[in-house]
């Protein structure tokens, strides 16, 4: 079994679902869409759902220029987590109810990307992630770049915590008369709607297409 990569990221409680091998964290982090990003601003500390991408070794975040948390959170260290929820355990006592997830806990130093060509590949990159597009659509003006913050978080630090199966329940509950069992949770893409205002003659890219009606995992 793979080992933390530091103190911070080492599971302290229900080590048993820990997970380390980077793989099968890269894997919950390519099938979640929505990165929460936390960060500790003069104000307090404050948590944001963002979209986000990665190659193997970082993870790209993006907002507007005058979003203060992204600011705040240039070139000090941030949290990001990524949860996915694949169904809800009941147990046959609430106190043992649960949910099976697979999550990632990423931490690390925020850093502002700035180069022209490497701001316009990370956004490509988060783009993509959610749906890819990017190749068939208008690209960013330079106005658009001006207003979009870029930061780079390395994937040194992470950890992944995955539960699945069944209910834990008491022994003395095993033979009881209240019910036990998993309520799985899936995710799928819906038909695709063009927008009100969309010219005619204009076709559905491909890569969107594609995904109408397909389950995410």
């Amino acid at each position: 079994m793979s080992e933390a990569a530091s103190k911070r990221v080492t599971m302290r409680r229900g080590t048993n679902r820990a997970e380390y091998d980077p793989a099968t964290m890269r894997e919950v982090l390519d099938a979640g869409m929505v990165a929460h990003v936390g960060v500790a601003t003069d104000d307090g500390p404050i948590v944001l759902p963002m979209a986000y991408g990665r190659t193997d070794n970082t993870l790209f975040l993006h907002g507007a220029v005058a979003n203060a948390m992204l600011r705040a959170g240039t070139d000090v260290d941030v949290c990001v987590t990524v949860t996915l929820v694949d169904g809800l355990v009941i147990a046959r006592t609430p106190f043992h109810n649960s949910m099976n997830y697979r999550s990632v806990v990423v931490r690390g130093t925020a850093t502002r990307i700035d180069d022209p060509d490497a701001k316009i590949a990370a956004l490509k990159i988060i783009n993509d992630h959610v749906v890819e597009i990017w190749d068939t659509a208008r690209p960013p003006s330079e106005s658009d770049l001006k207003k979009t913050l870029v930061l780079e978080v390395p994937l040194d630090e992470m950890s992944a915590k995955i539960r699945a199966g069944d209910p834990v329940d008491e022994d003395q509950d095993l033979d009881g008369p209240h019910w036990a069992g998993v309520l799985p949770l899936t995710r799928s893409w819906g038909d695709i709607v063009p927008a009100a205002d969309l010219v005619d003659g204009v076709d559905t890219p491909v890569n969107v297409a594609g995904l109408a009606g397909q389950r995410r995992t």
